[in-house]
């Protein structure tokens, strides 16, 4: 009996209570939410683990999330206690919130900041232009020449390129659709591609002191009216788009004429004709809100524009070529002036660089075909 007390003794003096824990830290942070991809990009972002070297938890959402009025729960080690409550809402708009963890014993804490962060996320996208669709269009004289159109996601077509052809409509009394500046032609790369070609404007382009008309193509608008008196108006490049253009890229071929001649007429010698393929990207609304377009006179210029993609020379080839260029941009985008189509697009080739001008080379001829847009564009809920 003796030696069982004894044993008793000597068994409960050997255990103690285990120590309180001394840790605390947040280990995940968890969103419980009726509708998580109001506010999250993917669901599984409502559970995000926090490592024990960090102090400021940075949690990023739909850049429109309404966050508000957020209830953040937290996983602690074992004992410890958060303050604010885990589970309590606020209103992670004013800014991060703090948060102190007291360890199980009450000797230690931490300091956490979390904050919300709405983030724009951008997807790949790409815009393709194939020019298979054209119409056939006059001024009333009778000779028809080709006009670019798009075929859209539900079918319909819509005219949203434009050409000199119409200009060049009022000196071509005697010609063919084939003999325009721009024609659609059968043997592109892949199906039909765009012929632009430098053509003479006769004896009435020559007293206008406007002897070429190159041939051109431009994602935009062509306003007959001011083709005569002012050609540099009336070219209108652009069309509102939604996404942010990464990429300009598509296939050309392209042969020089044989004699640049200014708007004289006159011969410049030891110069050799260049095509231009170039893309801008602008601001379609001026600082007080008026809607602009770009024009001949500031394509290149204009303070709206905020990126472009120039190819710069285009090398001389008879055959398909691919070209690839670089949007640069110059300023940063407004993602909700985006979203909202407050940007333009243009898209310009010319079978003469300085034929804005009247300097060019009769018979310039450039090829293009299968161009392509690469764009980012914002992941928004459906």
């Amino acid at each position: 009996m003796i030696w069982a007390l004894v044993l008793c003794v000597l068994i409960s003096s050997c255990v103690k209570d285990e120590p309180l824990n001394a840790e605390c830290d947040i280990e995940t942070v968890s969103f419980h939410l009726s509708q998580p991809d109001d506010v999250f990009y993917s669901a599984t972002d409502t559970l995000q683990s926090v490592s024990s070297t960090v102090s400021e938890i940075i949690i990023n959402v739909r850049r429109k999330a309404d966050i508000t009025a957020l209830a953040p729960v937290f996983k602690l080690t074992e004992g410890a206690v958060v303050s604010p409550a885990s589970g309590s809402v606020h209103d992670f708009s004013q800014g991060p919130v703090t948060y102190t963890v007291t360890s199980q014993d009450g000797a230690y804490r931490r300091v956490y900041q979390l904050a919300v962060k709405p983030v724009a996320q951008m997807v790949n996208d790409t815009v393709m232009f194939d020019f298979e669709h054209t119409i056939l269009s006059d001024i009333g004289n009778g000779v028809p020449y080709h006009e670019w159109q798009e075929q859209h996601v539900d079918g319909t077509l819509s005219t949203d390129w434009g050409t000199g052809n119409g200009g060049f409509a009022l000196t071509a009394w005697d010609k063919t659709t084939a003999d325009f500046p721009s024609v659609s032609i059968d043997n592109g790369m892949d199906g039909k591609a765009v012929q632009l070609t430098t053509r003479s404007t006769g004896a009435l382009g020559t007293i206008m002191k406007m002897p070429i008309a190159a041939g051109n193509l431009f994602y935009g608008f062509f306003d007959l009216q001011k083709a005569a008196m002012d050609p540099l108006h009336a070219t209108q490049f652009g069309k509102p788009f939604d996404r942010k253009p990464i990429h300009f890229t598509g296939y050309y071929q392209y042969k020089p004429g044989d004699k640049v001649t200014d708007r004289t007429g006159s011969v410049l010698d030891n110069q050799t004709d260049s095509a231009s393929v170039y893309a801008v990207f602008y601001r379609n609304h001026d600082a007080q809100g008026k809607a602009f377009v770009l024009d001949g006179t500031n394509v290149k210029t204009s303070k709206q524009i905020v990126a472009m993609a120039d190819l710069g020379y285009v090398p001389p080839t008879d055959s398909w070529t691919a070209f690839d260029v670089e949007f640069n941009y110059t300023a940063d985008l407004d993602l909700d002036l985006l979203s909202n189509r407050g940007y333009s697009l243009a898209l310009v080739f010319s079978s003469s660089k300085k034929g804005d001008g009247f300097i060019g080379a009769v018979g310039s001829r450039l090829l293009i075909d299968k161009v392509r847009i690469i764009c980012e564009k914002e992941d928004v809920k459906k």
